[in-house]
């Protein structure tokens, strides 16, 4: 990835709490930063969160209660997280998950800012009760 190199601080434990739905990261620098699932989720390095360009950003909405299922390895330079909601095509190098950490509060307002200009909702939607007459 750009960022890496021998200086980026890289993860020594990476800890999932399923029922906090908060990952932790320490790393090697000794900071160590939680990372809701909600936030991880909706600023996902995929495309099909981020697009292909500036101003492609798809906001993610109704992820509150999302989780990850599982972590993978992808060599020695990030992890894959698998969410609950399907999306597992984000991979979140060392330096991304790091600077995530530094500036994740900032992140979140944007996040949260972005929602209510859009009259979005982090809720997960459910099935609507629609009745169709037929006459």
């Amino acid at each position: 990835m750009a960022g890496l190199t021998k200086k980026t601080p890289y993860p020594t434990e990476i800890k999932l709490h399923q029922k906090s739905r908060i990952l932790d990261i320490t790393f090697s620098d000794g900071k160590i930063f939680q990372y809701p699932c909600e936030f991880l989720r909706v600023y996902s390095p995929s495309a099909e969160v981020r697009g292909h360009g500036p101003g492609q950003e798809v906001l993610q909405t109704g992820k509150k209660m999302v989780n990850v299922s599982k972590i993978d390895p992808v060599g020695h330079y990030a992890i894959q997280l698998n969410f609950t909601d399907g999306h597992n095509t984000g991979i979140y190098s060392w330096d991304l998950l790091y600077d995530y950490g530094l500036n994740q509060d900032k992140m979140w307002q944007r996040y949260l800012q972005r929602m209510e200009d859009a009259g979005a909702s982090r809720e997960q939607e459910t099935a609507s009760h629609v009745t169709h007459s037929c006459k």
